[in-house]
């Protein structure tokens, strides 16, 4: 009798879940700063090109053509446009945003698909769950209200960005039941790659970039590729209700990334909001966890 091949224990997908915030927190901040010379569409072709072009040269040689293989072109094109514009949107609002309140604000997402679960899926939601959701949103509130660090009249991107990303999300979920979470990684920086082309070939290449700008370009792309990547690798690993939490990470990272970077702090009440965000969502990844384990 054959002895069963243990599993992978849960704390390697926490780990990845922590390095991937990581990556995201170095690729906001690198972000933020590089817009401040470089034409936008030209960085985000960057990220994309870099993505596209460093994940198939990965993968490659062990699956070749077969890693595009997909039972449905149209939703891994419109998965992608997704992702697109919600990158467009996250370098628009970090050029009116600091790093670490627009990560926390961003973090209301998981939240967002809960409400969208309920009137877009008919799914039902509890009262605990409507109290996380609102919870969250009053912590977005206090990080954008009048008066606070955040312009509060540009407060419509990041909250157009987290409902799109909601719907990425919810989108992901559906087709991770019958497509291959590498092949989706790949269709998301192949499709972003061919938009962010077109759109740059318009009119916003330039070749006046310093040699340093370049280096932050390559960087935003390795972190965008990698932290991607571990976030598959670490939902492959462990259990989504224990990845979850470690999420909310990417505002420790990214606070301490714009005090390095940029010298700012955020105000008492939008750490306030930010803890609140956090909470929140762990609040919500518990519940998660109890009612798998009930159901």
């Amino acid at each position: 009798m054959s002895t069963p091949s243990p599993q992978p224990l849960p704390i390697a997908g926490m780990f990845f879940t922590v390095v991937a915030m990581a990556c995201f927190a170095v690729l906001d901040t690198a972000n933020k700063f590089l817009l401040t010379s470089v034409p936008l569409l030209m960085v985000l072709w960057f990220r994309y090109a870099f993505q596209a072009v460093a994940s198939t040269a990965l993968l490659w040689p062990k699956r070749g053509m077969s890693m595009f293989k997909t039972q449905s072109l149209r939703l891994q094109l419109l998965r992608g446009l997704l992702l697109m514009v919600c990158s467009t949107l996250a370098f628009v609002s970090l050029q009116y945003m600091p790093v670490a309140e627009f990560t926390a604000f961003i973090m209301i997402t998981p939240l967002v698909v809960t409400a969208l679960a309920r009137f877009v899926l008919k799914e039902r939601v509890s009262l605990w769950r409507w109290g996380f959701v609102t919870g969250g949103l009053i912590g977005a509130l206090l990080i954008v209200r009048p008066g606070g660090s955040v312009d509060s009249s540009h407060a419509w991107l990041p909250l157009t960005l987290v409902c799109l990303n909601a719907m990425f999300q919810i989108l992901t979920s559906h087709m991770a039941k019958t497509e291959n979470p590498i092949s989706m990684h790949l269709y998301t920086g192949w499709v972003g790659a061919g938009l962010a082309t077109g759109l740059v070939m318009m009119g916003a290449w330039t070749t006046d970039i310093t040699p340093f700008e370049w280096e932050l370009m390559c960087l935003i792309g390795l972190t965008a590729t990698l932290g991607h990547y571990l976030l598959i690798l670490a939902f492959s690993r462990a259990p989504a209700a224990s990845v979850t939490p470690f999420l909310y990470s990417g505002i420790a990272f990214a606070t301490l990334g714009g005090w390095v970077v940029f010298a700012h702090v955020p105000d008492p009440l939008a750490r306030m909001g930010m803890l609140l965000i956090a909470l929140c969502g762990i609040g919500a990844g518990w519940l998660s966890q109890r009612e798998h384990a009930a159901g």
